[in-house]
């Protein structure tokens, strides 16, 4: 993993048993970074004895979340050490996106290699959400069983959803460009007919875990930084310290309906001349002369590159709506930086320079740095799935009790109140 190294979550109580989980944890989070790695090298980089950390890793190796790969390399002075490295036959973190046009479901390992993967292009809009997340499962279970054929054990469901997703629940109050409102994930996910031990589920908005992806999987990716999610839909989250910036209510980062020519056209949330109208995929795509087919921003980019006058325009177009709208969260924010992630990532070269301009312009500090997410389209649906991998990593001790009986304490991962019968 290229994730920094993290301390366990806040609130473990301070008692023997709670100082136990949290140097547990602090034992994942080194090997899974830096691993493989000697007891001793983990004892010297978290500061514990290393008859400490041998104690806590025997314990990790019962649990099946840390393996021995042997000696390390000759040439050390003394009796070479075994090597660790988190298990690839442990924990998994499944992860699932709900897009406007597509379905995708992915499996994880504690190291951060994608084990298993499937997609399905799909219309969405419109669509009720029950039949929506019936196929949804279908993958899931797919990549899910194809884990545990390898020796995996999903450790929990994590659903990425183009939304509102309320704070600390599954149900998306509204998401406007598939036309749901107030729809509870967990209720509609259908139960298979076979019998299996039930997952750990979390829901949250596609912005926010195209974020966190970044944020553990970027390269110098900084503690503080801006992501916009460009795709159909415009989102947009803030990282500050390390965090994600939620508010009150979980809805923060609604940049693609942030109005940057109020009188514009009319947008399914409501409003009039919101930023999605101008640099959201079916915008730009539309503005270009593009009509339905399959890749159409990779077509885009190619007219673009043989320099195609509509293809530029419509592109120039939405660099400078986008800029318009970072201005007001840039002014009022101060990020580090700004990452565009999303499928648009893909068209940076001819959305960059109106963005930029625009930023440059209107912000009243010097502006910042804007780069571009090496995930792309990918980083919803991976961070849905590190989100649990890092769950795992923070609390090992709940997921090795939830995984030895099936119904022991769950990971507590973001927003798990229920299980998924997935």
């Amino acid at each position: 993993m290229t994730a920094p190294l993290h301390e366990p979550r806040p609130g473990t109580p301070d008692t023997q048993q709670g100082m136990r989980r949290r140097n547990l944890s602090r034992v994942m989070h080194a090997v899974a970074t830096d691993g493989p790695l000697s007891r001793a090298t983990v004892a010297q980089r978290i500061g514990l004895t290393r008859a400490a950390v041998s104690t806590l890793v025997d314990e990790l190796i019962r649990s099946g979340l840390i393996e021995e790969l042997g000696p390390q390399r000759p040439g050390r002075v003394g009796r070479p050490g075994s090597a660790l490295a988190v298990s690839r036959r442990g924990p998994a973190g499944i992860g699932a996106e709900v897009g406007v046009d597509h379905l995708a479901a992915c499996a994880v390992d504690l190291s951060g290699e994608v084990r298993a993967r499937a997609v399905r292009r799909v219309a969405n809009r419109g669509r009720a959400p029950g039949p929506v997340l019936k196929e949804l499962s279908v993958l899931v279970r797919e990549v899910t069983a194809r884990a545990e054929r390898e020796g995996l054990r999903p450790a929990g469901l994590a659903v990425a959803v183009p939304g509102l997703v309320a704070r600390g629940t599954r149900t998306v109050v509204r998401a406007p460009n598939l036309d749901w409102h107030d729809t509870d994930v967990s209720a509609l996910l259908p139960t298979p007919s076979e019998a299996r031990a039930v997952l750990p589920l979390s829901v949250d908005n596609e912005a926010n875990f195209g974020a966190l992806a970044e944020l553990w999987l970027g390269e110098e990716t900084p503690a503080d930084f801006l992501h916009v999610s460009a795709e159909i839909g415009i989102g947009a989250a803030l990282v500050v310290d390390g965090k994600l910036l939620r508010g009150t209510r979980g809805f923060a980062g609604e940049l693609g309906h942030v109005p940057v020519r109020p009188e514009g056209p009319a947008c399914p949330c409501g409003g009039r001349g919101c930023l999605e109208q101008y640099a959201g995929e079916e915008a730009v795509l539309r503005a270009a002369g593009l009509g339905p087919g399959e890749d159409r921003v990779g077509l885009l980019a190619e007219r673009a590159a043989a320099g195609d006058t509509d293809a530029r325009r419509a592109l120039r177009g939405a660099g400078t709506a986008l800029g318009i709208a970072l201005t007001g969260a840039v002014n009022l924010l101060d990020p580090r930086a700004v990452v565009l992630g999303g499928a648009l990532s893909r068209l940076a070269p001819w959305l960059l320079p109106a963005l930029e301009r625009e930023l440059t312009r209107r912000t009243a500090t010097p502006a910042a740095g804007v780069t571009v997410s090496r995930l792309g389209s990918d980083g919803p649906l991976l961070g849905a799935a590190h989100s649990v991998v890092r769950a795992v990593l923070d609390d090992p001790v709940a997921v090795a009790a939830w995984g030895a009986g099936g119904r022991g304490e769950p990971c507590r991962d973001a927003g798990s109140a229920r299980g998924s019968d997935l």
